[in-house]
């Protein structure tokens, strides 16, 4: 999936913790972020739940609306995060034509 979002594009992330538990956050460096949460080096909430693998991910246009939409993925309940990192549900805010 990080192939999928060049490095220096916004985007909004969920992680799959070793404890079944959901992180979110955001970043312009996808990659590199990952490597950091593997390594204990991003989150204190991910550090003592390694290894935690991405469970989705989702280009923005910019910082800000990546921020946004982290935001709005938090206030999902967990059942809605895992509909959306199993591609069946669509990120909030995001529509298909």
């Amino acid at each position: 999936m990080t192939d999928l979002l060049p490095d220096g594009a916004a985007c909004c992330y969920l992680l799959e913790c070793a404890d079944g538990s959901l992180y979110c956050g955001w970043t312009n460096r996808l990659a590199g972020r990952l490597e950091a949460h593997q390594a204990g080096k991003a989150a204190k909430y991910t550090r003592p739940r390694r290894p935690v693998r991405l469970a989705w991910a989702q280009a923005c246009p910019g910082r800000r609306e990546a921020m946004r939409l982290e935001a709005a993925v938090k206030k999902l309940s967990r059942a809605q995060k895992l509909e959306l990192a199993a591609g069946r549900a669509q990120a909030p805010g995001v529509h298909q034509p």
